[in-house]
């Protein structure tokens, strides 16, 4: 296990694997669950779909030996998830990982707390394909996957005084990259939506009832200032910084 620092620039492959079957002498077996990158200095909940591993184990309890998490860098050096970043146990409680699941039969979403097993010096690992979420029989049957359709980002927009016709009175700037944010905010919620809890549960009850909660919305997560030099009514110059003027980040609502 490499010693690592927590460089902004780097980028980081999480894995989580359904531990299949342990052995005394080697290497567990592993099936490749789901996998993610983001960058080094990334905040939020990271949302894994481990469909595959909840319906094994509701077939047969006793196949249930957890699950295992790697983190990677790109020269494929693992690195201790603590030192990445990621809090687990030794983080507050409403910081817990945790587990989400949809029952047909009665229509109620599960919570269950888990903690990520300590990690040892990775092995060589089993690999294989999952199908795609849309065919994966069982708990995740009545969430349809919005195809082609982008999910809630950052977007360009440029707002010009002279169009809203404010040059009589506003010196500089001329106008300035505001941007907005639009984009789907379906279930599964990814890390890089910025949900936040109340998100995440709305979410969870659009999919029991649809018609009567809408989805979570896509909304500025992080807004900043700009300096705009004006005339006021007494044809004095000023300068003055308005907060919450531009977009910089996006998230679900």
């Amino acid at each position: 296990m490499r010693s690592f620092t927590r460089d902004v620039n780097k980028t980081l492959h999480i894995s989580i694997y359904e531990i299949m079957k342990e052995y005394s002498n080697r290497e567990s077996d592993l099936f490749l669950l789901d996998l993610q990158e983001l960058q080094a200095g990334a905040e939020g909940w990271l949302v894994f779909d481990v469909t595959a591993a909840s319906n094994h184990w509701l077939v047969n309890r006793k196949y249930n030996l957890g699950l295992r998490l790697y983190v990677e860098t790109d020269d494929g050096h693992s690195v201790d998830p603590g030192l990445a970043g990621l809090l687990g146990r030794r983080g507050p409680r409403s910081k817990q990982p945790f587990m989400v699941t949809f029952f047909r039969a009665s229509q109620n979403p599960v919570r269950v707390t888990r903690a990520v097993k300590q990690l040892k010096k990775r092995q060589p690992k089993k690999t294989n394909d999952l199908p795609h979420p849309n065919k994966l029989p069982g708990i995740f049957d009545d969430i349809h996957v919005s195809e082609g359709r982008q999910v809630c980002r950052r977007h360009e927009l440029y707002v010009s005084f002279q169009d809203l016709g404010w040059l009589d009175w506003v010196i500089a700037p001329q106008g300035y990259s505001a941007f907005y944010c639009e984009g789907e905010c379906a279930f599964p919620l990814d890390s890089c939506m910025n949900a936040t809890n109340h998100a995440i549960l709305q979410s969870l009850v659009h999919l029991m009832k649809p018609e009567a909660v809408p989805k979570a919305c896509c909304a500025p997560t992080k807004l900043s200032a700009t300096s705009v030099l004006y005339y006021d009514s007494n044809n004095n110059v000023i300068l003055k910084k308005h907060r919450n003027m531009v977009v910089k980040s996006c998230g679900c609502h």
